[in-house]
């Protein structure tokens, strides 16, 4: 493991796996890894219940990781690669809210779900992180911005990059020491009209769309 992204979901976390793939942190785990792998679902369900988990069989091969589910593990992930610097990503919190009810929420927050991928998102993240409140908004939020500050204040400076995709490839291969991919237009994926057209088309994520 090289890297340890921190961020939550949707704080362009696609994008950014995307982007670190394209630097050689190739592959990057990401919740999209997890749709197709039974046994990674079984693993991060035993994390959330507070169950000893192998690291070594989840990341085996992964030069990265971001996004939920690893970002709620951040701070074993960082005594798991103690040289791995972290990449907190971020976003303007009424955005990410907005855009997390919009998209995973309604996947799978509202409605119980049957099925093994969508069960751990439940626990992992309705209730593990935001406790079955997220349509609380006020509540989401402060969870959110509590988070951000908890790493801010866990992570070492010089160990920790506070990241919003907007900011394109400068600060990130600043921090990763590696050049900007020449003539290379920083990845934007995975926003909110994508996801939906994906959900529509009865998509996984990193499937493309008709739309």
């Amino acid at each position: 493991m090289r890297l340890i992204g921190a961020g939550f979901g949707r704080t362009g976390t696609f994008s950014l796996k995307t982007a670190l793939e394209q630097l050689g942190f190739d592959p990057c785990y990401h919740m999209a890894e997890v749709f197709d792998k039974p046994r990674h679902n079984a693993l991060w369900r035993m994390a959330a219940a507070g169950q000893p988990v192998d690291w070594d069989e989840l990341f085996a091969g992964y030069q990265a990781a971001v996004d939920w589910p690893a970002c709620a593990f951040y701070a074993q992930l960082m005594e798991y690669a103690p040289d791995a610097p972290v990449l907190l990503s971020v976003r303007d919190p009424e955005q990410w809210y907005t855009s997390v009810m919009n998209t995973i929420y309604q996947r799978t927050g509202p409605a119980p779900v049957e099925d093994e991928h969508g069960q751990m998102i439940r626990a992992l993240i309705w209730e593990n992180t935001f406790h079955g409140r997220f349509e609380d908004k006020p509540y989401a939020i402060s969870i959110f911005e509590r988070h951000i500050a908890e790493v801010k204040a866990r992570v070492p400076a010089g160990r920790l990059l506070v990241y919003n995709v907007q900011e394109g490839w400068e600060p990130l291969c600043r921090f990763l020491g590696v050049p900007v991919p020449a003539d290379t237009p920083f990845p934007r994926l995975n926003d909110t009209r994508e996801f939906q057209a994906r959900v529509r088309a009865g998509k996984q994520l990193g499937q493309p769309t008709k739309e």
